[in-house]
């Protein structure tokens, strides 16, 4: 590969990831806008309900992620194609699966509702309030599912200026639209949730303006029996259920490692969520290059140039390797600091010690698997995303009921790392298989 090419790509690769991190670096602002608001309410319990309100909206909408996802691969794969009426299809499809969806959860609310404070143990008052909360934010799935399709339409054509153009402009309304509520109107929980509700309808209606007026030229004339034709549906839903399991299984890895931690105690948990704290940093810096990986390996998937989407993995390796390496002495020389900021309790810091080499190694162990989830969902190579996920978690649950006995806490991060290396050594070792059948082949 010759210093022009090299550059060449890494100048796309960063003009997709760039936008990308920030977008991802603006998602925790809206949770904490509205925590922050609440917290000058004077009763701690108004704390409390938005917190168990914005975990169960976190864990829904995560759940459907696939909605992105699987727009992002496969309208990049039409638009290296040069195939506008499928590219066309694809964004009304996504929105209108979004839109039923949607309509399910506003039917199902209340028993979706009932189900999940049955589950979450909460005091009497948090648990009326955070129904409050639930019952006005569940009115935002449409804008917020029709969003996802969206935001993964437009990494598909290469752009993701515009899903950050949206994040922003979220998050200034949620503020706008929040603090009238709730100091103008007084409406305290019930105001903060449809200051939500009302940043998730902006970032919507900013989506379908940005689309008529900067993709007026690619749109054609498309009949809803095209978008919902059979062997595309077919499609769609095995790329879309696939990511959906892939999903299910990283949301009850993630929510069993906190309920581990909150097993062992008070100090265990807090600090669990201080050290998860740096993997999130870690996360939404590759999760831009994820997002570059989606939207290019599709594009050359579509196109058939070889030749290029090997130079792109090849540098998306590069920069993960090299970030990773900083992560890691960033960590090393400012973790503890790190920490420090975050909390002053002296009990927490000093158990977080015996754990935070763990989170040293978390940039090695895992970039690979942010990248190759990336590179898969671009080339729609989900099935193979899918067993690689599988056989991690599984790995995870069964390392840590081996281990928890004889080595505590240590046990679990542990399996935490062994699952994040076990989903990139996996997707690397399917990696060839896939060039070969899915990228080269009609």
């Amino acid at each position: 590969m010759t210093e022009q090419q090299s550059l060449t790509i890494n100048k796309q690769i960063l003009r997709i990831a760039i936008p990308s991190i920030i977008s991802n670096i603006t998602v925790p602002l809206l949770g904490l806008i509205d925590v922050t608001i609440v917290g000058h309410l004077g009763a701690p319990v108004y704390i409390g309900a938005i917190a168990v309100g914005g975990m169960l909206f976190n864990i829904i909408y995560w759940i459907f992620g696939f909605l992105r996802m699987g727009t992002s691969g496969m309208t990049s794969q039409a638009y290296g194609r040069g195939d506008h009426r499928e590219v066309t299809q694809l964004l009304f499809r996504s929105i209108g699966m979004g839109g039923m969806i949607a309509c399910c959860l506003l039917l199902l609310q209340y028993p979706i509702c009932k189900i999940a404070f049955t589950l979450i143990h909460t005091t009497d008052e948090i648990r009326e309030l955070a129904t409050l909360y639930f019952r006005i934010c569940i009115w935002g799935a449409p804008a917020m599912l029709g969003l996802y399709g969206f935001a993964g339409w437009f990494i598909g054509m290469q752009n993701s200026r515009f899903p950050m153009y949206i994040a922003i402009t979220q998050n200034i309304v949620n503020i706008v639209a929040s603090l009238c509520c709730v100091y103008v109107f007084g409406m305290k929980v019930a105001g903060v949730a449809t200051g939500t509700v009302i940043a998730q309808y902006a970032g919507f209606l900013m989506a379908v303006l940005l689309y008529l007026r900067y993709y007026s030229r690619q749109r054609t004339t498309v009949t809803w029996k095209e978008v919902w034709q059979q062997e595309a549906m077919s499609r769609f839903f095995q790329v879309n259920r696939d990511i959906f399991l892939r999903t299910l299984c990283l949301v009850c890895v993630t929510m069993y490692f906190t309920s581990a931690g909150a097993a062992q105690g008070e100090i265990i948990l807090a600090v669990n969520t201080l050290l998860m704290q740096l993997f999130t940093l870690f996360s939404y810096i590759m999760d831009g290059f994820a997002y570059a990986g989606e939207a290019l390996t599709g594009r050359y998937v579509g196109a058939r140039d070889t030749n290029a989407l090997q130079r792109t993995i090849r540098q998306l390796f590069v920069w993960g390797s090299t970030l990773s390496l900083a992560f890691t002495l960033l960590y090393l020389t400012g973790g503890k600091a790190f920490l420090h900021l975050l909390t002053n309790e002296a009990a927490v810091i000093a158990e977080a010690n015996h754990y935070f080499y763990w989170v040293l190694a978390i940039p090695m162990a895992g970039f690979a698997a942010f990248l190759w989830d990336g590179i898969f969902i671009g080339a729609t190579a989900t099935r193979q995303m899918l067993i690689a996920m599988f056989i991690a978690s599984a790995l995870f649950f069964i390392v840590y009921f081996t281990f928890r006995t004889s080595l505590g806490n240590h046990a679990l991060w542990m399996s935490f790392l062994i699952y994040l290396s076990t989903r990139g050594v996996i997707q690397g070792m399917l990696k060839n298989k896939i060039h070969s059948r899915h990228f080269l082949h009609p």
